[in-house]
């Protein structure tokens, strides 16, 4: 029989390009019909390993990406939301969850792929409402799976009396390693195992491969599918490489073991299909559901085991950047509004530590245009935002409490200082975007623009040093020297302005150097003015 090498390739790389499509148009449009909550449901429902579990499968299945809730995991992690435990217990859960999307193709709807997209299409076009688009999006995805997948077993469907792949196949019966590698390196180029498994479905579905040799290539999905995490963690946290890490050893181990056990794990599988009478996609999607619950439930009580190889493996600080405040009790507030004024300073002095650790990241980055700094910076920036609205909230029940009249005062400082604090985060964020927008576009800055920029950063650190030391120790010299150094700031942002505009006239300055460094001192002028409102709240007590 003549194979058409083309038809072959175009329908199966066709059929792939629409599953995936499908895959993303769905994972995106549940996500959007159920709001974006899904980092809500990570960081609140995993207070112990099992929730942990449960907030994995459950985001998972609604995003359609076991790697997409790994990402979103090692995120969290890295942002000091979430400990290691806690996001060993979430990774378990996504290779849970993300067997849903071979149980929904195991449901036999292909020959009504192209009504669904039709569906989908008329909810997106003609309905204006954000839900009804979402479940339009989500709709649109599903039909294009199945189309997806129709394309790709109409593609692969001659490959059975092909020689050489019924040797291969042969030879993954024999050799069940071959499998694990194969499933591995697909998953690792289409970077999907959903649609590695889709494929395996419909190679089972036309004959062309046994379950004897299918199901190694289920667990090198697995392992391929780890590769995303491990990308999103570069030059991530400590912490967030662990997080990783974890899903391969997870996946490793969990693949190691059922290789051992293959011969049963078959019989097993084996028994299930005769049993409910499974159709061939559906077996694979039962073979993929079991390894994974099964994997789980033989690692879960080991996850301390797993947490302590990590952290041997990635030695080093856990934690970074803690988004989470340390000293907001909610006990103090019904014990005593003074105490919970207390907590609510150290956390703001603990916030205005983040606030220069920002700036000096920024200055970094602005001299060296290393990645690291500004993706550091921009970490800071995001706690900055977190504590701002946990100390807000705190500030604000304790307002609903009875308080005295110079309580009331301290009250009030306070919530203005959050305030200038987190706009100091706000000032060095558009900084960084100056200095991104100064790299893509090849802006070079002279070198008397670059030390006027180094001089006033150097003060400004300074200046939000000291405000934040005067607001600890409440010290009326400290906050008055503040004064005297937002001063200079004035001054050397009227000078620097000046001096651009003489070398702009003699030509030595490009227009857009112009606008980068115009709008970077003015930036750093505004950090100063929040140090002086800091400093002024000293004062006035």
């Amino acid at each position: 029989m003549e194979i058409d090498i083309q038809t072959l390739l175009f329908e199966f790389i066709g059929g792939l390009g629409i599953f995936l499509l499908g895959i993303k148009y769905m994972g995106e449009g549940l996500q959007r019909s159920a709001g974006d909550r899904l980092r809500d449901i990570l960081d609140r429902f995993t207070s112990n390993p099992f929730l942990g579990v449960l907030a994995g499968i459950i985001v998972t299945i609604l995003i359609q990406s076991s790697s997409g809730t790994t990402v979103l995991t090692v995120g969290l992690v890295n942002a000091g939301f979430m400990t290691l435990r806690q996001a060993i217990g979430v990774i378990m859960g996504a290779n849970i969850g993300t067997t849903v999307t071979a149980f929904i193709i195991g449901i036999d709807i292909g020959e009504y792929a192209l009504p669904i997209i039709a569906l989908g299409s008329f909810l997106l076009f003609f309905f204006k409402h954000k839900k009804v688009t979402a479940i339009g999006q989500a709709v649109f995805g599903f039909g294009a799976l199945f189309f997806g997948l129709e394309l790709m077993s109409s593609g692969m469907s001659p490959l059975r009396s092909l020689e050489a792949f019924q040797q291969l196949t042969l030879d993954m019966s024999q050799s069940p390693i071959l499998g694990v590698v194969i499933g591995t390196i697909f998953t690792l180029i289409v970077q999907s195992s959903s649609a590695t498994i889709g494929i395996l479905q419909g190679l089972f579905a036309e004959g062309a491969i046994e379950l004897q040799a299918a199901i190694p290539v289920l667990f090198g999905d697995n392992i391929g599918t780890t590769i995303t995490a491990i990308l999103a963690s570069l030059g991530a946290s400590v912490a967030a490489k662990r997080a990783a890490y974890t899903h391969v050893i997870f996946n490793l181990v969990g693949a190691t073991v059922f290789i051992v056990f293959l011969g049963l794990f078959t019989k097993f599988i084996y028994l299930l299909q005769g049993q409910f009478s499974l159709n061939p996609e559906m077996t694979i999607a039962f073979a993929h559901g079991s390894f994974n619950i099964a994997n789980t439930i033989i690692q879960f009580p080991f996850i301390g085991a797993l947490a302590w190889i990590v952290t041997k493996l990635i030695p080093g600080q856990d934690v970074i950047v803690e988004y989470k405040p340390k000293h907001l009790d909610p006990i103090f507030i019904q014990q005593s509004s003074t105490l919970a004024l207390d907590q609510a300073k150290a956390e703001i002095i603990r916030m205005g530590e983040y606030a220069y650790k920002g700036l000096e990241e920024t200055n970094l980055y602005l001299t060296t245009h290393q990645q690291k700094h500004s993706e550091m910076a921009m970490q800071i920036e995001g706690a900055l935002n977190n504590l701002d609205r946990k100390i807000t909230e705190y500030l604000v029940e304790i307002s609903g409490g009875s308080m005295s009249e110079l309580e009331s005062a301290k009250h009030t400082a306070l919530m203005d200082t959050v305030r200038d604090v987190e706009r100091i985060g706000d000032h060095f964020e558009n900084i960084i975007e100056l200095i991104d927008y100064k790299i893509s576009n090849k802006v070079t800055i002279t070198e008397q623009a670059q030390e006027d920029l180094n001089n006033m950063f150097d003060l400004t650190i300074l200046t939000v040093k000291q405000a934040i030391k005067a607001l600890e120790s409440m010290n009326r010299e400290e906050a008055l020297a503040v004064i005297q150094k937002e001063d200079q700031i004035d001054k050397m942002e009227r000078t620097y302005r000046k001096k651009h505009i003489i070398r702009m006239n003699e030509g030595l300055c490009t227009g857009s150097a112009g606008i980068v460094f115009v709008d970077i001192i003015s930036n750093l002028e505004r950090i100063g003015d929040h140090a002086v409102n800091i400093a002024e709240e000293v004062l006035s007590d």
